[in-house]
């Protein structure tokens, strides 16, 4: 085994100190797991091993995507490289336009945010998840920065979404009570751009399940432009940033192409190396739902 990369299917969350230290002692001169595929359309997700001591040989965690690559690649020379990343810090990216004065009244302190997290995880190369949201904000701040509104228009783009909602809880803990009472609604985009064929539905998703002036205004763009047949009702659901603003108490949804059964069916290359602008992108659902949320938010910042 000198010289060897070993690679083996593991359980997740599965110490592999004892497994990486027996291979180090044939001669291995790294240790690559890889769980068991995920039952379709969900694939299995890089990782990061579990070790409870430092181990000679470096310890990789793969998803099904790259395991099967390096199985087709057999055999082959490898080089594995190792980098250490410490004193890691996360930014959230920010933007605003200020309200103007409209032609029934004055300007309001109100602001109504599009936003998306710019963030991925490990392995995955993060187009639908969440470039696609990051695109949809990036694009309405240029169109939208001109037009007339009361309330105040934010962008953000938070980072460290995938680690817990990170930069979106830190933003939402900075708020004082009169700030939060001045957020109007947060239209949230998490995955706007799939291409796998069953996403049909966008999804209209609620921490809470419960309506509010965020999924209304969304809905009611939906019949405007003719595109309700393919939305759905609110509908409960957390996993993104809408959340950390609904735990407090402020109007937020979050919007997404997902299978019609269910808001938990997502496509094939979630999380995955296949998350690619090539492989996994529709330019028309990405513009429908810019169109949604774009017309959404300006009828509530024009309030």
């Amino acid at each position: 085994m000198d010289g060897a990369i070993v690679m083996r299917v593991v359980e997740g969350t599965e110490d592999l100190t004892t497994l990486a230290e027996a291979a180090a002692a044939k001669g291995a001169v790294a240790f690559v797991a890889t769980r068991t595929d995920g039952e379709y359309p969900c694939q299995a997700s890089a990782f990061a091993p579990t070790l409870s001591r430092d181990v000679s040989i470096p310890v990789v965690g793969v998803g099904q995507v790259q395991k099967y690559a390096l199985l087709e690649a057999m055999p082959a020379e490898l080089t594995l490289q190792m980098w250490l990343h410490t004193n890691v810090t996360s930014y959230n990216v920010l933007a605003s336009v200020a309200g103007k004065q409209g032609a029934g009244g004055a300007a309001s302190r109100d602001n109504v945010m599009v936003c998306a997290h710019y963030d991925s995880v490990i392995g995955a190369k993060g187009a639908n998840d969440d470039g696609s949201g990051t695109v949809l904000t990036l694009e309405l701040a240029r169109i939208m920065r001109n037009l007339p509104t009361r309330a105040n228009l934010q962008f953000a783009l938070w980072g460290s979404e995938e680690v817990g909602l990170v930069g979106a809880r830190h933003y939402v803990s900075q708020l004082d009570a009169a700030e939060r009472a001045r957020v109007r609604g947060v239209f949230n985009n998490d995955m706007v751009g799939t291409s796998w064929d069953p996403a049909e539905r966008y999804w209209v998703l609620s921490y809470d399940g419960q309506p509010n002036v965020v999924n209304a205004q969304v809905l009611a763009a939906g019949e405007r432009l003719g595109y309700r047949s393919q939305m759905s009702d609110v509908t409960q659901r957390g996993s993104s940033d809408h959340q950390a603003f609904q735990e407090q108490g402020m109007p937020s949804g979050n919007f997404s192409w997902r299978g019609v059964e269910s808001p938990a069916l997502l496509e094939p290359e979630y999380h995955s190396a296949d998350d690619t602008i090539e492989e996994n992108i529709s330019m028309e659902r990405l513009t429908v739902s810019m169109e949604l949320v774009g017309c959404a938010a300006y009828a509530l910042a024009r309030q």
